[in-house]
């Protein structure tokens, strides 16, 4: 599981108390911010999607977690019973992750325009960004004493990225989300930020036609000619969910090996 990649440990997170969402596998970005948080002392609770936890039971097993809880983020009696399993385990949080996205596998490749349908685009929004108002209003009232809040992103809700057409406006729904929901969080302390990860190896870039050819693209055209790490996005998180991440709210916080900043590529005008 989290041998994958390099765990620095520590007690960055000892005595802090959250949630994360969307843990699917070992590969899942979600798991690579859980394992780095029990790394670092904190005391976790993670909300699956309703039939995945026989596979989330052994990564949770692995890492001493023993709190979980099927939440279907659709679903309001089901996200009711999330969030009252989670107060039960945990009382107070400190931290919440929210990394869950869906969009119709259909709608995630060729024209925007012509394969968006109106069930598609609401269903993506509803579980993509929605999901995450709604979730940081629960988290924020089990959060006393302030917080963190960060949610997962993609460069697709800036750039028209091939194949990510109505993701990529979820996610830009998801982004104007976090900036309204750090301003009005910010007062009782909690602050809330977003990671916009490169492209990783993981089950949502299998569910996008081309995938796989946008990480050699990816670190092709980055800044470090280098693939996005596990390492340097967990520890992105870490950073954000710690202390360490005090005075910082509203971001979206590129960690892509600097794929993000660049132009055109070195060869473009040989």
């Amino acid at each position: 599981m989290a041998e994958d990649y390099a765990l620095p440990k520590g007690e960055l997170m000892k005595g802090k108390k959250g949630v994360v969402t969307g843990v699917a596998n070992h590969q899942s970005i979600a798991w690579g911010i859980t394992a780095q948080l029990a790394a670092q002392g904190a005391s976790l609770s993670l909300l699956h999607l309703p039939g995945m936890e026989r596979r989330v039971q052994p990564l949770a097993d692995s890492i001493g977690v023993t709190s979980l809880a099927a939440a279907d983020v659709a679903d309001d009696a089901s996200m009711d019973a999330a969030f009252a399993k989670v107060e039960a385990d945990l009382g107070t949080l400190d931290f919440f992750v929210h990394a869950i996205a869906f969009a119709n596998k259909d709608e995630l490749k060729g024209s925007f325009v012509e394969n968006t349908t109106r069930e598609g685009f609401l269903r993506a929004l509803d579980i993509s960004a929605f999901s995450f108002v709604d979730c940081a209003r629960r988290a924020a009232r089990l959060m006393p004493n302030g917080g963190s809040i960060v949610t997962l992103t993609y460069l697709g809700s800036e750039r028209a990225i091939p194949n990510y057409n109505t993701m990529g406006v979820a996610k830009a729904a998801l982004e104007a989300a976090v900036r309204y929901a750090a301003r009005d969080l910010g007062p009782r302390g909690i602050r809330v930020n977003a990671i916009s990860a490169g492209a990783m190896r993981t089950l949502s870039l299998a569910g996008i036609s081309g995938g796989r050819s946008m990480l050699a693209q990816g670190r092709a055209l980055s800044a470090l000619k280098d693939d996005t790490r596990m390492e340097g996005v967990a520890g992105c998180a870490l950073w954000l969910l710690s202390d360490l991440g005090l005075s910082t709210t509203g971001e979206v916080v590129h960690v892509d090996a600097g794929f993000h900043i660049m132009g055109l590529p070195d060869d473009a005008g040989a």
